[in-house]
């Protein structure tokens, strides 16, 4: 577990292989800016069936509200666990050597209907976080709290960028 409390976890963070973590990990440090309390594993939905399927079918009893599930490849993890929780699952596409994680996000966001995942960008694990801690503060008011400040602040960093941008500029022009 990690996260500045010592309360059981929320979110569980889960990925095929520990060479899925450098991507992953945006994910867990999201959920720590916003002092949510999760956790991070290796569940390969391939290399350990069992362990994956019970993961996903006890997750919900051990207090987790929300699972992030990071996969490669065939990406069969995140749809595997949504087939076995009442959980929402949420799937980042891992980017690999080959086909740019295109492969990854076509098998996480092609679910059939009944099991849904919602996906994320290719590596894009912050979103991930991000996203949870939304799903959290549906019925949170101080997490939702905290993210409507965050997204202040994401605005005034965007105001100050175009300030920037602006002043950089010159004069504007119409036409050629």
């Amino acid at each position: 577990m990690t996260a500045g409390t010592t309360s059981t976890p929320r979110v569980g963070i889960v990925m095929g292989s520990d060479s899925d973590w450098p991507v992953m990990k945006a994910a867990a440090e999201a959920l720590g800016e916003f002092d949510v309390a999760h956790e991070a594993d290796v569940v390969s939905a391939h290399r350990m069936p069992e362990e994956m399927l019970a993961y996903g079918r006890e997750a919900a009893d051990r207090g987790l509200e929300v699972i992030i599930a990071g996969a490669g490849g065939a990406a069969h993890l995140p749809g595997m666990l949504a087939a076995v929780t009442p959980l929402p699952v949420i799937g980042v596409p891992v980017p690999l050597k080959y086909l740019d994680g295109m492969d990854s996000l076509l098998s996480i966001v092609q679910m059939p209907a009944g099991v849904p995942v919602a996906t994320v960008a290719v590596g894009g694990a912050r979103n991930a976080g991000l996203l949870a801690v939304r799903i959290l503060a549906a019925g949170d008011g101080d997490l939702r709290a905290r993210m409507v400040d965050f997204q202040a602040e994401l605005r005034t960093a965007a105001q100050q960028k175009g300030a920037v941008v602006r002043g950089d500029s010159g004069a504007r022009r119409l036409g050629f």
